[in-house]
């Protein structure tokens, strides 16, 4: 391998939007994430809606499917 081209691995804490964390290597020290193996909705079975700015009212509109 040749020497300075390789990333530094710091060890890395990973927290997501519903409170799990995760203690790992990486070259960030901190990574945020919104969704997570343990609330997201394939993996825990519930269904959980993110609507951001009215997406879904406007799609349901658009197509008429409001009614």
């Amino acid at each position: 391998m040749k020497e300075g081209i390789h990333p530094e691995y710091k060890p890395a804490v990973i927290r997501c939007s519903c409170g799990a964390v995760w203690e790992t290597r990486s070259t960030k020290e901190n990574i945020s994430v919104d969704v997570c193996s343990k609330c997201h909705p394939f993996y825990t079975g519930r269904q959980k809606l993110v609507d951001t700015g009215g997406r879904v009212d406007r799609f349901k509109k658009r197509f008429g499917l409001d009614k």
